[in-house]
């Protein structure tokens, strides 16, 4: 990296801080919601009870000998942390420490009859059949008339955005050519983004021909974001920006809603099920898959506690031969940059010196990390919300760096 200074790993031991509210006040609502979802049995009631006292006020305590993964967290630093305070070690690992050993409380890892059942299925079912999720769908259908360019624009932006209220109007012809379509965008670098994968974004004519590059997209959330993650995908592929592209989704769920494979089969179920153009969608996607245009991929690093500064020799590798890797979500950029609180003028390019590619975030806001941002937008934003917009979501970004 430049010389840009380095502050420390962002930590949850200080009380107000967003950190703390998190370790303190959502992951004991997540234990509440998780069991109120499901009809465990009392050895899993137990596991649960013993997990929220141990998170709230207890210490880090080592896996079970025969646990599959035992030898990976010791390796991620769990022997280091074994003893301490969930508010004392690095946030970011503490939050993942959370959602293995949530896992490990409801059966997920088994053997036994809760093997593999998935704690946050209902919750991500729920979002995917919603009504707003039909009204997205039904807006592809005013879309498709619209030129290439103009698709390719409103469907990044339905990406970037996941699942607001008002992605439909980001997908409807309207919204698509509407240069206020993206209130609260805090860095824009679409245009660079598009530049690297074949064209303007904007031309009528952007994106014909057959692609030959890779895009691997790390995705975020299952349900109304993953679907528009998947549009953006199909697009890509049917217009000739890309010849293949790698989604790579988590191996286990994973902070209530991340994607895994059967979110993935979960959306593009509901989208061959619309009807009209979301049909066409699925269907290509479901092609797509089946003759290996699309890829899944599920690395266990995909779930580290860990910067991807630290990603494995074989993840590296394959991020270094694609034409573009896209990081969508605010864990993923936590990751991407590193979980500490950068001053917010701290260049993305800086901090992103060390992936070896060309790489994207498209990230709402919805945590204090922030890099990449002129001082004057940083000075509007602080002056109008105080420090608010770093966690409300009702902020976005898209940020690309592009070796030189």
């Amino acid at each position: 990296m430049p010389d840009t200074p380095t502050p420390p790993v962002l930590l949850g031991n200080q009380p107000g801080s967003f950190p703390h509210s998190v370790l303190a006040e959502r992951h004991p609502a997540i234990i509440r919601q998780v069991r109120e979802a499901f009809p465990y049995e009392p050895g899993q009631h137990s596991a649960l009870d013993d997990l929220l006292e141990n998170c709230t006020k207890g210490g880090i305590e080592p896996l079970p000998a025969d646990a599959h993964d035992r030898g990976l967290w010791e390796t991620w630093g769990l022997r280091e942390y074994t003893g301490r305070s969930w508010f004392d070690v690095p946030w970011l690992w503490s939050e993942s420490w959370f959602y293995r050993r949530l896992l490990q409380a409801v059966g997920w890892f088994g053997p036994g009859p809760w093997q593999g059942i998935d704690p946050f299925r209902p919750f991500k079912l729920a979002e995917l059949d919603s009504t707003e999720t039909d009204e997205e769908l039904a807006a592809l259908d005013d879309l498709a008339d619209r030129p290439a360019g103009e698709q390719a624009q409103a469907l990044l932006h339905g990406s970037l955005w996941g699942n607001r209220a008002d992605l439909g109007f980001r997908l409807s012809a309207e919204g698509a050519r509407d240069a206020d379509a993206a209130p609260g965008l805090v860095a824009d670098d679409s245009d660079r983004l598009w530049s690297v994968l074949g064209g303007t974004g904007t031309g009528t004519g952007a994106g014909t021909g057959t692609g030959t590059g890779t895009l691997c997209l790390v995705a975020d959330n299952a349900g109304r974001e993953l679907v528009p993650d998947l549009l953006l995908i199909a697009h890509l592929l049917a217009h000739g920006r890309i010849g293949r592209a790698v989604l790579h989704i988590k191996p286990y769920p994973y902070y209530v809603s991340d994607a895994t494979t059967a979110d993935v089969v979960d959306a593009l179920r509901r989208l061959t099920g619309a009807g009209g153009a979301a049909a066409d969608f699925g269907r290509h996607l479901w092609s797509a898959l089946a003759d290996g245009r699309l890829v899944l991929r599920a690395h266990p690093f995909s779930s580290a506690p860990l910067p991807y500064e630290q990603m494995p020799a074989d993840l590296r590798a394959e991020f270094a031969s694609a034409t573009l890797t896209i990081f969508k979500g605010d864990l993923n950029y936590r990751r991407l940059v590193g979980d500490r609180l950068w001053s917010p003028t701290t260049p993305f390019t800086d901090v992103t010196a060390y992936f070896p590619g060309p790489v994207a975030a498209l990230r709402t806001l919805k945590s204090d990390v922030i890099t990449g941002l002129d001082r004057r937008t940083e000075a509007e934003l602080v002056a109008a919300e105080d420090q608010r917009w770093r966690t409300s979501g009702t902020h976005a970004l898209i940020q690309v760096r592009v070796p030189g």
